[in-house]
């Protein structure tokens, strides 16, 4: 049976999107099938208009990325979740995902699937690991093997050597610089490699 990750992701102005685009080429490039899938925007309009960045990659992905369902996580053998912080923790949108799966869970269909976990936010210090662990904490309650990152590729360093997952200071400005890009396609090969282990 062929590893399949489910890539879900919220994000608002795009560095998300683009590190989970990057974690799925790299677990595709193991062999894994994938789905990218972001979850439904929460926010009022008025709250997206006023920033034109937020504004753009809604637009942008609205008819090309499709939405999260639960069956996309009863599908996969695998699992990388990505979130901008929000105060440190998981933004709304995603966690709103994560509380529909009661069902699942009852059910044990996270039981010993590995998973993993990315992040961004605006500051080196704006709660970059403490999102990661709080997004982890879902994955102990679910039953799953946490797969880390850890420091077990040199790439990881290149992008500021965080063991628990990847992780981009955007600074207000462009996307993920390539460095951290690479390590985000290094987190999906990681996973993909591992659920393969896991699968025998």
């Amino acid at each position: 049976m062929s590893v399949r990750v489910a890539v879900i992701y919220y994000s608002a102005t795009g560095n998300v999107h683009q590190l989970a685009q990057a974690v799925a080429k790299g677990a595709e490039s193991r062999d894994a099938e994938v789905r990218l899938r972001r979850v439904p925007e929460l926010a009022p309009d008025t709250a997206i208009d006023a920033n034109p960045a937020w504004r753009a990659h809604v637009d942008a992905t609205k008819d090309t990325v499709r939405e999260a369902t639960l069956a996309d996580l009863e599908w996969a053998t695998a699992y990388a979740f990505g979130t901008p912080t929000r105060f440190g923790n998981v933004t709304s949108q995603l966690k709103q995902f994560i509380d529909q799966t009661g069902v699942q869970w009852q059910a044990g269909v996270f039981h010993n699937k590995p998973a993993t976990s990315f992040t961004s936010a605006m500051n080196a210090h704006g709660g970059l690991e403490s999102t990661l662990l709080s997004l982890n904490n879902v994955f102990y309650h679910w039953g799953c093997v946490i797969v880390a990152p850890g420091y077990t590729d040199p790439v990881l360093f290149a992008a500021g050597g965080n063991p628990y997952g990847t992780s981009w200071a955007s600074g207000g400005g462009e996307g993920p610089d390539r460095a951290t890009l690479d390590a985000a396609h290094y987190q999906g090969r990681h996973l993909a490699d591992i659920a393969t282990r896991l699968a025998g």
